[in-house]
C-alpha cells in the first residue's frame, strides 16, 4: 500500500515537472537551430535539468503528497492557553496561532492564562475544556 502511495506521489511530481522539461527542451532546440549551439551541449543541458529535478524529489516529496483534507484534526488533544476569558467564548493560543474558542457544555469559566485542552473543532472554532497545563 505504501509503495502504491509513493508511486502516486512520484507520478504527481512528474506530471507537474514535465511541462518544465518540455519548455527547456523547446528553448534548447531553438538555441541549437537558431544560434548555432552545439547539439551535444543542448542535450547535456537538458539532461542536467532533468537529473536535477529527479535528484530533488526526495526533498520535495512532502509537498506533492496528499495531505489530510481536514488538517484541524491535528489540533484535537493539544493544549492551549486562554488569551481572553472563556465564558463560554473567547480566544486561545495553540502554539503560535490564535484561535476562537468555546467551552464544551458544562465546563467552568476559564480565566486569562488558564490552560485548556482542545476537545473538537467546529468550523473555525475550537471546542475546549479546562485542563492540560503544558501550554503547547
Amino acid at each position: 500500500m505504501k509503495s502504491h502511495y509513493r508511486s502516486r506521489t512520484f507520478a504527481r511530481y512528474v506530471a507537474l515537472e514535465a511541462p518544465g522539461w518540455m519548455l527547456a527542451a523547446l528553448v534548447l532546440w531553438l538555441l541549437v537551430a537558431q544560434s548555432g549551439l552545439a547539439p551535444w551541449i543542448g542535450v547535456t543541458l537538458w539532461t542536467l535539468w532533468f537529473v536535477k529535478d529527479i535528484a530533488l524529489f526526495p526533498w520535495l516529496r512532502d509537498a506533492y503528497e496528499d495531505g489530510d483534507p481536514d488538517a484541524t484534526v491535528a489540533l484535537i488533544g493539544r493544549t492551549a492557553t486562554a488569551r481572553k476569558r472563556l465564558a463560554p467564548r473567547g480566544y486561545v493560543r495553540v502554539g503560535s496561532e490564535l484561535w476562537r474558542a468555546e467551552l464544551a457544555p458544562g465546563c467552568p469559566v476559564v480565566e486569562v492564562g488558564g490552560p485548556v485542552r482542545v476537545r473538537s473543532v467546529r468550523g473555525l472554532t475550537l471546542v475546549v475544556e479546562p485542563g492540560g497545563g503544558d501550554g503547547d
